[in-house]
Order: structure tokens, then C-alpha cells, then sequence
């Protein structure tokens, strides 16, 4: 399974988000969804969305993205930790009217900064921190703003709600502590093999979390929920599967690698796989035909996989971490946005490149 063909990159196109002061949200991209002639753009720092605008070319392909638009995530729900902790947005879906968004539902280890002392350095290596806000998935209706242009609100005009599922001793998480899998690695900080959420997908009334980590001896895993609306309002609950489970768990064989993000195609989903560790690479594109059309918790081997080929990364900098459909004439492309982006993907407006791939045969 694991050959190594590297994508093709047509072209790279410009993401410019606000002003000089938002290059922090440019270094730290990590989720994204085209919406028409717009994108949804998520960053791990902040409990923000992006919206922005495409601009096309001669040929009808969006050369850069611009008329940044910011929207708080406290203005349409109730975030557990309130309005100035991050969320740890980690990946974005659009389906059916509704935006939602995720957080990594990860816990966090203080870093080694450098000069430390040899005390500070094993102190700070010892502590991790719990974040609330980073244990929420959130549904933001979709509806056109004066503009025309897509927005989310907290209420629509057709009564749609914006809802959250989380702070109330109901994340995902909190679901998990009787997972025989995934149980013994909710005390295990995400980048130390622990829970770590990074991609979602959804499809019909599922939803779909790819995890980063844990990886269980080389076999990635892919959670399924079906999310609804809790009578009390602007709340989500998880409505049980046929065997009365509030999810399912899927496993892959990705090599060793985790999931970075989700993207559905048709009834395919793609996987933007890489390392649960802190390394650079390797980083696979690889598609899941049929997705889990099946119904049931799958365990889905090496060959039932197709690799589409690897993403070129950077050696402390450059790393894949979303992919959404680009739709425009001569066929589909991919959009990747990179995390922690090299020099020369920043551009001297203050925005950042992002890579358009070919989808080529299999």
C-alpha cells in the first residue's frame, strides 16, 4: 500500500486573513471547507471562524481568497471555558445548511522554553492543563448575508439554532471513559499519543471525528456519532446506534500515521494522514472508498485503502493539516492549508499560501 508518490501541486493561491496583527491566525491554520465561492478557515489558536471571499482568474480558478470576515465563536454558543480561552479548533465540515467545528478535545503539556533551568524545564514538562473550551463540537447555521455572502448566526430566520455538545459533563471525552480503546489514553495529552481530534466530516445526520491520536499499534481511528438537537435548547445530545452505543470507532491502517483532517468526496472520504508525535512527517493523502457506507464499526485493512501520495512538509515548519474540495472549471482540486507555514509561503500583503493538488487516478 504505502508507495511513495508525491502529490502534484498546480499552483498556491493566497489566504489573506484581516490585517498584519492576525499572523498568528495565518501560522496556525488547521482546519478549512469551501462554501461556494467562500471559505471557512479554523486556526488552533483563539475560539474564532474566518470567512473569506474568492477572487478568480482568467481561467475561473480562485487565484487568493480576501474580504477576511472574523466570527466569534461566544457570540453563537456558550463556551464552557468563556470568551478568552482558545477552543483548539481542529477541523471544519459543512453539510445540510450547517457549519461545524471541533475542538481537539486534547489535553496540554507546558512546553521546555529554551534558557530554562534544568528545575524549571522538568517542572514545566510535568504540568499539563485542561482547557474546556477545547472539549466542544459545535453546529452554526448557515444562512446569506446582505451580501450574499454565507454566514453563521446564532438563530436563523427558519428557527435553526446554533447548539454545542460539551461543558456539561457531556464532550466526547466524557463519553469515552468506558471505550475499552480509547479509555486508558484520556489522561495522555494529545501530543504524547493521547485523545487528539483533528478532522470531521459529516454525512446525512453522522458525524465523523478523525483522531490524531491515539494510534493503537499502527491502526488509526475514526469516530462516529450521531449528533441532535437536546430539547432544552441550543444543546446537542447524542442519539444512540441500533445497539443502544452513543459511537462508534473505526479503525485504519494507516501506516502508523493519525488522521490530520477529513474531507468528504462523493461517497469516499479522504484522509489527510500524519505522525500523532511531535515530528514533521511523513504526511499521506489517501482515500477510504465507500467511507463507512456500511453501517457498522469497521476495521479496514491496508489494501482496502487507496494512497493518492505524499505531501511534501518542512523540517520544524510546513505541515498539512486541512484539506477541503475546490470545485471550478476542469474538475475538482484540493486546497491544503498548512500549520506553523514556511518563509516562503507568507506573502508581503501579510497573507499566506495555501496549495491547490491535483486529484490525479489512484
Amino acid at each position: 500500500m504505502w508507495h511513495h508518490r508525491r502529490v502534484i501541486v498546480e499552483r498556491r493561491v493566497e489566504l489573506r486573513i484581516g490585517h498584519q496583527t492576525d499572523s498568528e491566525i495565518h501560522a496556525n491554520l488547521s482546519g478549512v471547507r469551501q462554501d461556494g465561492e467562500c471559505l471557512w478557515v479554523a486556526s488552533d489558536e483563539g475560539a474564532r471562524l474566518e470567512r473569506l471571499a474568492a477572487t478568480t482568474g482568467d481561467g475561473g480558478q480562485p487565484v487568493k481568497f480576501t474580504g477576511h470576515r472574523a466570527f466569534a465563536l461566544t457570540d453563537l454558543v456558550k463556551l464552557p471555558g468563556g470568551p478568552d480561552e482558545e477552543a483548539d479548533l481542529e477541523g471544519l465540515a459543512l453539510a445540510g445548511g450547517w457549519l461545524w467545528t471541533v475542538g481537539s478535545h486534547s489535553l496540554k503539556r507546558k512546553r521546555i522554553k529554551a534558557g530554562q533551568s534544568t528545575g524549571k524545564g522538568r517542572k514545566r514538562l510535568g504540568t499539563v492543563i485542561r482547557e474546556d473550551n477545547r472539549f466542544i463540537l459545535a453546529r452554526l447555521p448557515v444562512v446569506a448575508g446582505s451580501d450574499g455572502l454565507p454566514e453563521v448566526v446564532r438563530r436563523a430566520a427558519d428557527g435553526r439554532t446554533a447548539a454545542i455538545l460539551g461543558g456539561d459533563g457531556d464532550s466526547i471525552a466524557d463519553l469515552l471513559h468506558d471505550d475499552p480503546h480509547l479509555a486508558p489514553f484520556l489522561a495522555i495529552p494529545g501530543k504524547d499519543n493521547g485523545l487528539d481530534v483533528e478532522g470531521i466530516a459529516v454525512r446525512g445526520d453522522r458525524v465523523f471525528l478523525g483522531l490524531r491520536g491515539p494510534v493503537l499499534r499502527g491502526w488509526a481511528v475514526i469516530m462516529e456519532l450521531r449528533p441532535e438537537d437536546d430539547p432544552g435548547g441550543e444543546r446537542l445530545r447524542l442519539r444512540p446506534f441500533e445497539d443502544g452505543a452513543l459511537h462508534r470507532t473505526h479503525f485504519l491502517n494507516l501506516g502508523g500515521l493519525g488522521v490530520r483532517d477529513l474531507c468528504p468526496d462523493g461517497q469516499d472520504l479522504l484522509i489527510l494522514a500524519g505522525p500523532t508525535m511531535d515530528l514533521d512527517g511523513p504526511v499521506r493523502l489517501v482515500r477510504w472508498p465507500g467511507g463507512p457506507a456500511a453501517g457498522e464499526a469497521a476495521v479496514v485493512a491496508a489494501g482496502d485503502l487507496r494512497v493518492l501520495g505524499d505531501l511534501a512538509y518542512g523540517e520544524g515548519d510546513d505541515h498539512p493539516e486541512g484539506i477541503t474540495l475546490l470545485d471550478g472549471p476542469g474538475g475538482p482540486r484540493l486546497l491544503v492549508v498548512h500549520d506553523s507555514p514556511a518563509p516562503d509561503r507568507h506573502t508581503p500583503e501579510g497573507g499566506i499560501l495555501a496549495d491547490v493538488i491535483l486529484l490525479g487516478p489512484e
